[in-house]
């Protein structure tokens, strides 16, 4: 791959070329950055320091923002420099381990978001089996097979999309290296590879999707045969935040790749580029952990609030 190639670097135009808009965006993307990075790392440290929060659900939840770690600090420190240095470049190296672990990273936490509503079904509709399903070598084995699988996926975005030399344009109109728009730059052949991986990543998100959205429908309906009227609305409270994050993330991210982009990408392929690769990472913490009540008993703890 590298001895067919002349390009050497990439140029990652971002969001803006007005130099004044660039530091704009540096601070919006550090704002953001820190706010998930706090999050999450409040989530790992919580979560792996309180033996009470050893439970299954807790375990899958760590493993997410360990997740929204990864996802959010492979694209955000890099365009929050080159705005700062007015230098667009990145290596073509890098731009492959960008695309590698980026790629790695959503798949992993599609899958593991599915693992969490497997979880959650478990818990809400077979409350008194879910020690037993949900055993210590299940959630290992769940968080394994979600890691691995976006560690698979990542293998073969990265070859399908890099196979064909790189020898004519090499600028970019994202913030990233985003496989959509390296398509542009690629010859046919790749991207006749890379669109069949595609197809096929897309259809296991709709299976997730599909799997998610039926989970759902039954932890509802259980909620609803529910005799206290506090306990559905404590459900409903929890689960319906937790479906909402799950659709903005796969239907972004499946749009982003799935609608034809042109060479310079509209204001709103930028927009769900932002929405898919950062939102989530930010609003996860929140979601998913941060407004849980023992969650928030253990950081009140912690931080000595209480």
């Amino acid at each position: 791959m590298a001895n067919g190639t002349v390009v050497m670097e990439f140029l990652l135009l971002g969001l803006s070329e007005v130099r004044e808009l660039q530091l704009v965006h540096a601070t919006l993307f550090l704002l953001v950055y820190l706010a998930a990075l706090t999050g999450n790392l409040l989530i790992v440290a919580v979560t792996t320091l309180d033996q009470r929060l050893h439970t299954p659900m807790y375990f899958f939840l760590k493993n997410l923002s360990i997740l929204d770690l990864c996802l959010i600090s492979v694209t955000v420190p890099k365009s929050f420099f080159n705005s700062v240095t007015n230098n667009n470049s990145i290596s073509f190296k890098g731009c492959v381990l960008q695309v590698f672990f980026f790629v790695s990273a959503v798949v992993s936490e599609v899958v593991l978001l599915t693992v969490l509503s497997c979880d959650r079904y478990a818990a809400i509709c077979h409350p008194l089996r879910y020690e037993a399903v949900m055993n210590r070598g299940v959630c290992g084995k769940m968080a394994a097979a979600s890691w691995l699988s976006g560690g698979l996926s990542g293998l073969m975005h990265t070859a399908a999309t890099f196979s064909e030399p790189f020898s004519g344009p090499n600028v970019i109109h994202q913030f990233f290296c985003d496989v959509p728009l390296l398509l542009k730059l690629s010859g046919p052949q790749g991207n006749i590879y890379e669109y069949s991986v595609i197809v096929l990543s897309a259809s296991s998100f709709a299976i997730c999707f599909a799997y998610i959205a039926t989970s759902y429908v039954c932890i509802f309906s259980a909620v609803l045969r529910m005799p206290s009227a506090e306990g559905r609305s404590k459900a409903f409270s929890t689960c319906l935040p937790h479906l909402i994050v799950v659709t903005f993330f796969v239907s972004t991210g499946v749009s982003e790749y799935l609608i034809p982009s042109s060479n310079c990408p509209s204001g709103l392929d930028l927009l769900l580029s932002f929405f898919y690769s950062m939102v989530p990472p930010a609003l996860n913490p929140v979601i998913y952990s941060l407004r849980n009540q023992a969650m928030k008993a253990v950081l009140g703890r912690m931080l000595c609030l209480e």
